[in-house]
């Protein structure tokens, strides 16, 4: 996982001296390859610098390892530059000298995805190192997230941003605890059945990855003392979460970022209801990332340090990108953990002593 990310991880001049991005995809060679879903969008992100950004801001609050913080910082960079004036970001570059792609539909500016993962991974930042730059960063597109509507999805993010904020000073001056309290109010009645959705307009199962709601709105609960919002997280969890992970998500097409939606849900409800069966689920979940298949393929190749990024019809895929990677690190954060000194012996950033 770091060792992989480590590998991805290049320089991006144009965002200053060390600063750097993450490669988004690799083919089964390990060269990179840009991301083409919607046309030519680009070679990195800020979707996924901003979740690189978070799990070494959460690796070093466990080692204090310098060199990961030299990591960071140059991630940081790269997260900064891409805000734009009015305090929301891009989110593509076309190269690695860090043209911005401003326009493409996902990457231009607007109350989604790249927006919301930049300010958990800013904020992250700010907590966790104290640089006033990040603190800027996240007083500047907060003022968005709270102003303007959401999805659920993006929304849970908001919620865990505003967590973490809460009793800090430096926001002193926002009702933080209000804002997240209707935050999550919107969450839990964006609902069918029972189980939480993504958005009004979906139906049927909802889309597993980036659904987190289950385990936002248990932190939640348990921050803000509000036991109906930890309810409506245990009753779709329930229904949603619960038979998935028993049956070892034992389904026809499975991303990494699938099970670690579903790990960070059944933690968190774990904490909030500790007697409720949730840390069983929750090993379940993590185990998916040991899945072998028939030609020996591992999900998660702990010789290499590599995620695959995804299973289908029984096949692990050979390609191992970003966001398969970043989220296996999130999960397996002790494994993650225990490679920090392989990882940046492949950093190609200045990131070392």
């Amino acid at each position: 996982m770091l060792r992989q990310l480590a590998r991805l991880t290049r320089p991006v001049p144009a965002a200053g001296p060390g600063a750097a991005a993450i490669a988004v995809y690799t083919d089964p060679s390990g060269e990179l390859v840009a991301a083409n879903e919607s046309g030519f969008e680009g070679v990195a992100c800020v979707d996924d610098a901003a979740r690189l950004l978070d799990v070494l801001c959460d690796v070093w609050a466990r080692t204090h390892d310098p060199d990961v913080q030299r990591w960071a910082t140059s991630v940081s960079e790269f997260v900064l530059w891409m805000q734009g004036a009015d305090g929301r970001w891009w989110n593509f570059v076309y190269d690695w000298s860090g043209t911005r792609n401003e326009s493409g539909v996902t990457s231009s500016t607007g109350e989604n995805f790249w927006h919301a993962r930049a300010l958990s991974g800013v904020s992250n930042a700010w907590r966790t190192f104290g640089d006033e730059r990040t603190r800027t960063a996240v007083r500047r597109g907060l003022e968005h997230a709270i102003a303007r509507p959401a999805p659920a999805d993006v929304r849970a993010l908001h919620v865990l941003v505003g967590l973490r904020l809460l009793g800090d000073p430096a926001f002193a001056d926002i009702d933080l605890e209000a804002t997240v309290r209707r935050w999550a109010e919107e969450i839990a009645a964006c609902r069918i059945e029972g189980v939480l959705m993504n958005n009004p307009d979906e139906r049927g199962e909802p889309h597993l990855w980036a659904h987190i709601q289950e385990g936002v709105l248990a932190e939640a609960g348990r921050a803000l003392g509000d036991t109906g919002l930890l309810e409506v997280a245990r009753t779709s969890a329930k229904t949603l979460w619960a038979p998935i992970a028993r049956a070892g998500f034992a389904r026809e097409s499975v991303t990494p970022y699938d099970v670690a939606s579903a790990a960070f849900s059944l933690d968190r409800l774990a904490l909030a209801d500790p007697n409720g069966g949730w840390s069983e689920l929750a090993d379940r979940a993590r185990a998916w990332f040991d899945h072998v298949d028939r030609a020996g393929r591992a999900v998660y190749d702990r010789a290499t340090g590599r995620v695959a990024d995804g299973v289908d019809e029984g096949r692990v895929s050979e390609n191992s990108g970003a966001e398969a990677n970043i989220v296996g690190a999130q999960t397996l954060i002790v494994d993650a953990v225990r490679s920090v000194a392989s990882a940046v012996e492949l950093l190609t950033v200045p990131a070392r002593r």
